[in-house]
C-alpha cells in the first residue's frame, strides 16, 4: 500500500463528513486506510461481514468501519454504519484525494484553434484535440490522447493518458477514461457481396452520460445508423468490448473482459461478471445480476441472478460429462418414448 504524508482526521471529524455513529473514543486520528491484517497505528481499517471477525480480533488498527451487527464485536473505536463497504469508499477518497494537475495546454500538446475549452483545462504532453471539439470547466486531458472533430467532453471529465476519442461522440459531465480506452471505432459492419465483404460504414455516434467510469483498454464502437448510448453512473472494468448500437442502462457494473454484441440492449442497475458473454440483439431488463463467464443467447425479461458455467473438474471427468451431456436429447427422446408405451398399455 502507498503511504502518503497527508492530513489526518478524527472520528468525530469523519461522522460529521460521512454519517454514521462513533463507538468508542470519537478523538483518535487516522491518516490511512488499510486492511484488517496490515493495518497500523494510525489507520482506520473496515469489515463487512462475521467470518472476518477472528481478523477483526487480531487487527492492529487505530479504529475501524463496522455494519451495525459487529458493533459490540470489538472494542477498538469504530464508525458504525449501515454500508461499511460505501463508507469506507468515501474515506479512502477522503485521504488519498487525485493529485491535483496545473491547468494549461502544454507546449508539445495541439489544440486546434477551433476548439472551445473551458476554464481550467489541463491538455498534457502529445495530446490532440481537434477542430469543432467542446472541452468543458476542469476537464484534464492525459499525454498522448486524440479528441476528435466535433467531441464534447463534459466538466471535470478525466481523460488518461492515450486514451482516443473518435469523431463526434460525446461523454457527460465528471467522467473517468482510463489509458487505452478507444471510444467511437467503427462498429464490426459488413454485408457479403459476390464473395467479399463489404464495409458498412458506421455513422452513428457514442454518447455516454455523466458519471461515467470506463476502464484502461476497452471499447465501445460507435453506431451504424443510430448512436451507441451508455446511461448515467455506469462503471466499465478493463478490456470491455462493447459492439454498435448497443444501450448500457445508468448505473449498470460491467467487469473486465465482458464482451456485449451489436444492438443489445442492457437495463438499469445490472451488474455483469467478468468474461461474460452477451449475444447481439437481444434486451435484458433491469436489475439483472449476470454470473461471471456466462454466455447469454437470448434475451431476459426477469429480474435477478443467471448464471451459466460448467463448473471445473479434472479433464478426464471433464470428458466424460461432455459426453453425457452430447447425449441429453438422445436420451430425453427415449424417456418420451417409454412414457408412450406406458400410458398406451394402461389404456
Amino acid at each position: 500500500m502507498t503511504r502518503r504524508p497527508g492530513k489526518s482526521y478524527s472520528l468525530s471529524e469523519l461522522v460529521a463528513r460521512f454519517g454514521g455513529e462513533v463507538a468508542g473514543s470519537a478523538t483518535t486520528q487516522i491518516s490511512q486506510i488499510a486492511p484488517l491484517s496490515s493495518a497500523r497505528a494510525g489507520d482506520i481499517t473496515f469489515v463487512t461481514s462475521a467470518r472476518y471477525q477472528r481478523e477483526l480480533e487480531k487487527t492492529r488498527a487505530s479504529a475501524v468501519i463496522v455494519g451495525p451487527d459487529l458493533s459490540g464485536a470489538t472494542s477498538i473505536p469504530r464508525i458504525v454504519s449501515g454500508n461499511p463497504y460505501a463508507y469506507y469508499a468515501k474515506v479512502c477518497a477522503l485521504l488519498n484525494p487525485e493529485r491535483v494537475h496545473a491547468a494549461g495546454v502544454h507546449a508539445l500538446a495541439s489544440v486546434s484553434a477551433a476548439a472551445r475549452l473551458g476554464e481550467k483545462v489541463s491538455v498534457g504532453p502529445g495530446a490532440v484535440i481537434d477542430d469543432e471539439a467542446e472541452i468543458g470547466a476542469g476537464v484534464r486531458i492525459g499525454a498522448g490522447s486524440y479528441v476528435g472533430r466535433g467531441t464534447r467532453i463534459g466538466a471535470g471529465t478525466v481523460l488518461h493518458a492515450n486514451v482516443t476519442f473518435y469523431d463526434g461522440c460525446i461523454i457527460g459531465e465528471r467522467g473517468i477514461v482510463h489509458s487505452g480506452a478507444v471510444i467511437g471505432a467503427d462498429g464490426f459492419g459488413m454485408a457479403m457481396d459476390e464473395g467479399r465483404w463489404l464495409k458498412i460504414p458506421q455513422i452513428g455516434r457514442v454518447v455516454i452520460g455523466a458519471d461515467v467510469e470506463i476502464g484502461a483498454n476497452t471499447t465501445i464502437d460507435r453506431g451504424a445508423l443510430e448512436d451507441t448510448v451508455i446511461e448515467d453512473g455506469v462503471k466499465m472494468d478493463n478490456q470491455v468490448q462493447i459492439g454498435h448500437n448497443c444501450r448500457i442502462g445508468a448505473h449498470t457494473a460491467i467487469a473486465g473482459c465482458v464482451g456485449i454484441a451489436g444492438s443489445a440492449l442492457i437495463g438499469r442497475y445490472c451488474r455483469i461478471g467478468g468474461a461474460a458473454m452477451i449475444h447481439g440483439h437481444i434486451e435484458i431488463v433491469d436489475n439483472v445480476e449476470i454470473s461471471g463467464g456466462t454466455l447469454v443467447p437470448k434475451s431476459i425479461d426477469k429480474p435477478g441472478k443467471y448464471t451459466a458455467v460448467f463448473p471445473m473438474t479434472g479433464h478426464r471427468e471433464w470428458t466424460v460429462n461432455a459426453s453425457l451431456v452430447r447425449q441429453l436429447k438422445d436420451l430425453r427422446d427415449r424417456v418420451r418414448a417409454l412414457e408412450d408405451d406406458s400410458e398406451g398399455s394402461e389404456r
